[in-house]
């Protein structure tokens, strides 16, 4: 009966002190984050546009004059990341900057949240 007892304050005390270190990871982690915000990266692709994203459609011209064709019926610029195989958003700032990179491959700064790109920077890319 004695060991038993044993036994079970043992476990309770463990149980205490992982239930308290992952409090305590949750906590820091969480004022971590709050102090640090998310940090800009770079990505590297190919100013496109919403309706062709990846792949333009033939017949369109070269990727600048048909990116260009696209948004001015009313598609977004996007940044075309074809080597994994992903397209962003690009945010109003985004959109501004894009322009004169339609169809050009470009490397955008900014912070990444989801598949949208926060812009901070786009500049052509080698």
């Amino acid at each position: 009966m004695e060991e038993e007892m044993r036994t079970l304050v043992l476990k309770l005390a463990l149980i205490l002190i992982a239930v308290g270190a992952a409090s305590a990871v949750t906590v820091s982690g969480t004022a971590h984050n709050s102090n640090n915000p998310t940090p800009e990266i770079s990505v590297v692709g190919y100013i496109s546009d919403s309706s062709c994203g990846l792949k333009h459609m033939p017949g369109m011209g070269d990727d600048k004059s048909c990116t260009l064709m696209c948004v001015k019926g009313g598609s977004k610029f996007v940044l075309a990341d074809g080597h994994h195989r992903v397209v962003y958003r690009l945010d109003k700032a985004g959109q501004e900057k894009a322009r004169e990179f339609a169809g050009q491959k470009v490397k955008v700064t900014g912070v990444v949240t989801g598949k949208t790109i926060k812009v901070t920077a786009i500049e052509a890319a080698s």
